[in-house]
C-alpha cells in the first residue's frame, strides 16, 4: 500500500543473544521477523555476526561454531520463505583459505547476496585482525552457499525489480572511515543504506555514533539504517548498548532507548522517492567518477498491508521550534535588506503599515535593520493608508506599532484619490468587484513609491511566500516592491516569527502584536460589516494557509506528486480537516500555483531565507502557460 507513495517500511533489528548459542539466536531472530513481517517491513537488519555474537573471540576459529551458524543460514531461508520481509544478518564465512565477517541478505527463500566488511580494526579494544580479512583481498565475486551460486562483494548493490530502491551494506568499522564503501554504492545506485555493527559504549559515543550516521546519510543522499550489538555481549572489558538508528537525507533522525535487556525493533517508513528526487534536483551529487568494480543482484519486495504511515511529518514544516533557529531567520532577513540599504548609501526604508501580520514582520525587520546599521529608527518612513475595508482594529494597531517604536510615522488616507480614479475610468464605486479591490492596492503601491522618490528611500516589500505561491496579490500592486524581506517566509511562519518578538517584548509593543495575532488574514478592501468587523477574511476563500503552506512544501522541497500530498495531508491532519476540505482545498493550490506564475516572474528582490524559494531568478522556472489540468486530474480520480 505504502509503496505506491514512494515509501519503504525498514527496520533495525537488535535481538537478545546467548554467546555461540546460534540455535538460541537463530530461535529469537525468527521471533523478531515475525514481528516486524507483522507489522509490514520490507526489509529488516540485525547487528554485526548477530548469529553467533561478535564477542565470541577465538571461538570464531572453532569448526563446530562455524558449522552451526552455516547451519542457522540454513534455517533463516528456509523461514524467509514463509513472510514478506527481507532480512539482512551477520555471520563468518568462509572464502578460499579467509573467513569474513560478512552480512547475508535472505528474501524469499534464496540469499540473494554476501557483504564482506571492508576496514578491519586492530586497536585498543579491537583485534578483528586476528580472525577476518578484509573484503580488499577477496579474489572471487561468487561463491557456492548452501546450494545457490552468491554474489559476494563489499561493492555489492541489492537492485529491487518492483520498486524504485537499491540497498547496499556497511558493516561497523566501514561507517567510520573516509572512504567507506556506503561513498561509492550510493554513487551506483544504493539509496537505501544498512549497517550491521557491534559498536561499544563509551561516555560521549552515542553522540559521535549518532553524527557519524546522520553525515552519511546526508552525504551519501540516502536512507541509513543502522544496528549495534546489544548488553547481552560479553562484557568482560567492554559494554554494548545496541544502539539502533535510522537516518535519512533530510535531516530526520529517529532512535531506540538504548542499554535495554529486551530485543529493539526500530521501525520507519523511508521516503524512497524522495531521496530519488532529491538526487537528481542536487546534480553535484555524483559528479566525481569513481573507478571501482560494483556488481548487482536482483530481488523482488513482496508486498505489505502496512496501511498507516510510520512516518510522522510536521504540520508546518516550514516552522523551526526554537529561539536560536527564530532569531537565525530574523537576522538573516535583516542582515540581507542591512546590505541593500548600505550599498545604497543607507537609503531610508519606506514601508507601509496595514495592522495585519506581514507588514508587521516586514517592519520588525526594518527595526532590527536600523539596529544593525547603527541608525534611528525614525530612517523608517512607516505609513499607513486607511481605504475603505480599514476596520478601526487595525488602523489603531497600525498607528500603535510605528508610534512605540519611533519611526516616521504618516497617514495618508486614499479614499478620495481611489474615488477619484474610479470617476476617471467610469466606474461604480458601489460595486465592489475586482476593480474596486485592486485600485486601492495599486493606489497605496503608487503612494508608497513616489514617497521614497521623494525621499530618497526604498519601497519594503511585505507579500509572504503563501501569497506568492498563490498568487494572492495585485498585479503592480503589493506585488511590488523594491526589496521583499517576507519573498521566502510563508504565512505560517509569519505569525511564528511575530510571536517571537512578542514574547521578547513588553508594553505598547507586546499588547500590540498579541492583538495582530489574533486578527483574522485579510486585504480589507471590502467595507467592514455594520460593527467595523472585517467581511474579507482570506481563508475563508483561499482556504486555510497551514493547509498550503503543507502542499507548497513538499510540492518544492521533492517534487511530491498530487497523490502523495493528498495522502500526507489526510494523515498528518486527520483530526483537523475531513478528507473532503482538504481535497477542495488542495485543488484551489493547484489552479492558483500554476495560473498565477505570470506574478511571480517579474517579482522584486527578495532574500531567501529557507529550502524554498519561489524567485524566477533563484528556485523556481516555470513558464505561465504550464498545463495544469493533468494535476488537477490526479487529484480528481482520487
Amino acid at each position: 500500500m505504502l509503496k505506491k507513495y514512494g515509501y519503504a517500511r525498514v527496520a533495525a533489528i537488535v535481538n537478545k543473544i546467548e554467546l555461540g548459542n546460534v540455535k538460541y539466536n537463530i530461535e529469537e531472530m525468527k521471533r523478531l521477523l515475525l514481528n516486524v513481517n507483522d507489522n509490514g517491513v520490507d526489509i529488516a537488519v540485525f547487528p554485526e555476526l548477530s548469529i553467533c555474537g561478535y564477542s565470541v573471540q577465538d571461538m570464531f576459529l572453532n569448526e563446530n561454531l562455524y558449522d552451526a551458524c552455516i547451519d542457522g543460514l540454513a534455517e533463516l531461508k528456509e523461514f524467509s520463505k514463509n513472510i514478506n520481509t527481507t532480512f539482512i544478518v551477520g555471520t563468518p564465512i568462509k572464502v578460499t583459505n579467509s573467513l569474513y565477517n560478512c552480512a547475508v541478505s535472505i528474501s524469499n527463500g534464496s540469499i540473494i547476496g554476501i557483504t564482506p566488511k571492508t576496514y578491519i580494526p586492530n586497536y585498543n579494544e579491537f583485534y578483528e585482525n586476528r580472525y577476518f580479512s578484509s573484503a580488499e583481498r577477496l579474489t572471487v565475486n561468487k561463491i557456492n552457499l548452501l546450494g545457490e551460486e552468491v554474489a559476494i562483494s563489499n561493492m555489492l548493490c541489492y537492485k529491487c525489480n518492483n520498486f524504485e530502491l537499491t540497498y547496499a551494506v556497511d558493516i561497523c568499522e566501514d561507517l567510520w572511515m573516509n572512504n567507506s564503501p556506503s561513498n561509492f554504492t550510493s554513487f551506483n545506485g544504493a539509496n537505501v543504506i544498512f549497517n550491521l555493527s557491534a559498536s561499544n559504549e563509551t561516555a560521549g559515543k552515542a553522540k559521535y555514533r549518532r553524527n557519524l550516521v546522520y553525515m552519511q546519510a546526508s552525504k551519501c543522499v540516502a536512507a541509513y539504517i543502522y544496528a549495534s550489538s546489544g548488553i547481552w555481549e560479553s562484557t568482560s572489558d567492554i559494554l554494548f548498548s545496541g544502539h539502533a538508528i535510522i537516518a535519512e537525507p533530510d535531516g530526520k533522525l529517529i532512535e531506540n532507548d538504548r542499554l535495554s535487556f529486551e530485543s529493539s525493533i526500530l521501525m520507519q517508513d523511508v521516503d524512497v522517492h524522495k531521496i530519488n528526487s532529491d538526487r537528481i534536483k542536487k546534480n553535484s551529487y555524483g559528479m566525481m567518477g569513481i573507478n571501482k568494480d560494483f556488481y548487482e543482484v536482483s530481488f523482488n519486495l513482496k508486498e505489505n498491508n502496512n496501511l498507516e504511515l510510520l512516518k510522522r511529518y510536521k504540520k508546518m514544516p516550514f516552522v523551526p521550534n526554537g529561539f536560536d533557529e527564530l532569531e537565525e531567520i530574523l537576522n538573516i532577513q535583516a542582515t540581507a535588506l542591512a546590505k541593500r540599504i548600505k550599498h545604497l548609501g543607507n537609503s531610508k526604508m519606506v514601508i507601509g503599515i496595514s495592522g495585519g501580520s506581514d507588514s508587521t514582520l516586514a517592519y520588525l525587520v526594518c527595526l532590527r535593520t536600523c539596529k544593525l546599521l547603527n541608525l534611528p529608527n525614525s530612517h523608517i518612513i512607516a505609513i499607513t493608508m486607511p481605504g475603505f475595508g480599514t476596520t478601526n482594529r487595525t488602523y489603531e494597531n497600525a498607528k500603535n506599532l510605528i508610534m512605540g517604536t519611533n519611526a516616521d510615522v504618516r497617514e495618508i488616507s486614499i479614499k478620495e484619490a481611489c474615488i477619484k480614479h474610479f470617476s476617471d475610468i467610469n466606474h461604480d464605486y458601489s460595486k465592489h468587484d475586482i476593480t474596486y479591490e485592486n485600485a486601492q492596492a495599486r493606489e497605496r503601491t503608487q503612494i508608497l513609491f513616489d514617497i521614497a522618490n521623494k525621499e530618497k528611500g526604498i519601497v519594503i516589500g511585505t507579500g509572504d511566500l503563501s501569497e506568492l505561491a498563490l498568487g494572492w496579490a495585485t498585479y503592480n500592486g503589493d506585488h511590488m516592491a523594491n526589496y521583499n524581506v517576507n519573498s521566502s517566509i510563508p504565512k505560517t511562519l509569519v505569525t511564528r516569527l511575530i510571536k517571537h518578538v512578542c514574547d521578547t517584548s513588553e508594553g505598547i509593543l507586546k499588547t500590540t502584536l498579541e492583538d495582530i495575532l489574533a486578527t483574522p488574514v485579510s486585504p480589507e478592501l471590502l467595507p467592514p460589516d455594520e460593527n467595523d468587523n472585517i467581511t474579507q477574511v482570506t481563508e475563508n476563500t483561499v482556504g486555510p494557509y497551514i493547509l498550503h503552506d503543507f502542499f507548497l512544501y513538499h510540492f518544492m522541497s521533492y517534487g511530491a506528486s498530487i497523490k502523495k500530498i493528498y495522502f500526507l495531508a489526510c494523515n498528518v491532519f486527520k483530526d483537523d480537516y475531513d478528507k473532503a476540505e482538504i481535497k477542495r482545498v488542495l485543488s484551489l493550490f493547484i489552479k492558483r500555483f500554476f495560473t498565477q506564475q505570470f506574478k511571480r516572474n517579474c517579482v522584486c528582490d527578495g532574500v531567501k531565507v529557507g529550502d524554498i524559494s519561489l524567485s524566477p531568478r533563484g528556485d523556481l522556472r516555470l513558464s505561465s502557460e504550464m498545463y495544469y489540468n493533468v494535476y488537477q486530474k490526479e487529484l480528481d480520480e482520487l
